[in-house]
């Protein structure tokens, strides 16, 4: 298995700092809104590839924090007068709303920077005495020059950080490139006691004690979105591996940006879509297949036209599953149990190529797809009693891998296709029941016109051993 390392620019072979176990951080919400597409995409990237852990039989130990004290928070909670405990309260609950909904597990452990304020004012302290930080009026900042590496995850030397970066501007520091650890608090902002007066922890600051106290260091991996390599992963690096003398995180791995339209997500640009704006149109399935189309490490471009490809996808995956759940063996049916037993094995060999190989999903996805298309020929082939029963059996297995593993087909196709309604259901019911009588009346001229009725809404009507039954897809 290998892995893509941000700090190597490279694949590696994944071994874990212990055997069989990994610990993995990421970094999680800034809680003082809705989470957008940004955050679905990492959320369900790094839920892929803790179950897909699981599934190698590691024993995984996950973290994903809140950063639940920030400017943006402060500034959000008195733009519409509540207090920032609220306001966090509020998107915390929404966010795991959103994440419940995309069949996202929850970790492990999602701490709140505000429960590690004495973590981070110690962590700050063993800076100052091991001269790697120092205070400033009750604003405490880490002396980057002072970290020999700096720059290693972005790939970036000082020289080039002076001459183009984003870095604060201030009087008070002693060197442009410093960044804050603890910051004075301003009259009625969130404040906390320390040993340089009222204040707050900075950003980076908060991943670093959270990891640090939970995970212990160093731990196996660090993710986060791409965005996130500097300057947050490069600061947490820095005042975490200056801490303690030793490696911080083994692997870096980060998601790519999502693009709208080939444009750049901005609410600027007014192309800015949360996660419960998709859901009021697309059932959660359809946003989480989406969001593994495309290799996590690449820019995704979402578009409705993408959700409704992926929508379509799934349409043909039920499908599938629903004639396997319709056929009845017969007389002349065939002995297939070598096509099944093939079946089998290259979904599983295929699957588990493309995720060791740094977690590719859409690979992944089209294996499934070639089971898929296999499984509908050897249907269409007539298995046999004793072929069919295995293929049953195969059939399960595989279904069981995606959910547990990439979180898809989480449905049975009788739910799948009562989503899709837009009629309703007692609605359809009752001219299945006028078509059957029309049909018994030798009505066929009235039969086929509720056929045609039903089609027009997306209704596809299957006359089966067991009777009428339906599939439905979205009108779109």
């Amino acid at each position: 298995m290998e892995i893509y390392n941000t700090m190597t620019l490279k694949k590696e072979p994944f071994e874990p700092i212990n055997d069989g176990e990994v610990r993995m951080y990421v970094c999680g919400v800034t809680v003082y809104d809705d989470c957008h597409i940004g955050h679905a995409r990492s959320s369900v990237v790094f839920d892929v590839i803790r179950k897909y852990l699981k599934f190698k039989n590691y024993k995984v130990t996950f973290v994903k924090n809140f950063t639940d004290i920030d400017d943006k928070i402060i500034k959000r909670s008195n733009e519409i007068g509540i207090s920032w405990k609220e306001l966090t309260a509020k998107y915390i609950k929404s966010h795991d709303d959103d994440m419940s909904a995309l069949l996202v597990e929850k970790p492990d452990y999602t701490p709140k920077a505000t429960e590690f304020i004495n973590e981070m004012i110690e962590l700050c302290e063993k800076l100052i005495e091991k001269g790697y930080a120092y205070e400033k009026n009750g604003d405490v900042y880490f002396k980057v020059r002072a970290f020999e590496n700096y720059g290693k995850l972005s790939h970036r030397s000082i020289d080039d950080l002076l001459a183009g970066a984003r870095v604060d501007v201030s009087e008070i520091k002693d060197d442009p490139l410093d960044f804050a650890l603890w910051k004075k608090s301003k009259e009625n902002e969130p404040a906390w006691e320390s040993p340089w007066g009222p204040g707050r922890p900075g950003w980076h600051i908060e991943c670093s004690a959270m990891s640090s106290k939970i995970l212990g260091i160093p731990f196996d991996i660090h993710g986060g979105g791409k965005d996130l390599v500097f300057p947050h992963h490069e600061n947490e690096i820095a005042q975490s591996e200056a801490s303690e003398g030793k490696m911080f995180a083994k692997y870096w791995l980060h998601n790519g940006f999502v693009n709208i339209n080939k444009e750049k997500m901005s609410k600027s640009l007014g192309n800015f879509f949360t996660i419960k704006d998709i859901l009021k149109e697309f059932d959660p399935e359809v946003l989480r297949y989406f969001l593994l189309t495309t290799h996590y490490r690449s820019p995704l471009d979402f578009s409705r036209d993408n959700l409704i490809e992926a929508e379509r996808a799934l349409d043909r995956i039920y499908t599938a599953l629903d004639e396997l759940l319709t056929y009845r063996p017969v007389k002349k049916s065939k002995n297939l149990t070598e096509d099944v037993k093939k079946l089998e094995a290259g979904f599983i060999e295929g699957f588990t190529r493309s995720m060791d190989d740094d977690f590719n999903t859409p690979s992944a996805l089209a294996h499934l797809f070639e089971f898929i298309k296999s499984l509908n020929i050897i249907i269409s082939n007539k298995p046999d009693e004793e072929s069919f029963t295995i293929l049953e059996s195969v059939v399960k297995k595989v279904r069981k891998i995606c959910l547990d593993v990439l979180g898809i087909i989480q449905k049975e196709p009788e739910e799948w296709f009562k989503a899709n309604l837009a009629i309703d259901e007692e609605e359809l019911n009752k001219l299945i029941e006028e078509r059957n009588l029309a049909r018994k009346n030798k009505n066929f001229a009235k039969a086929d016109e509720i056929r045609d009725y039903l089609k027009q809404k997306g209704v596809e009507l299957l006359d089966t051993l067991d009777g009428t039954k339906f599939r439905a897809k979205r009108v779109r």
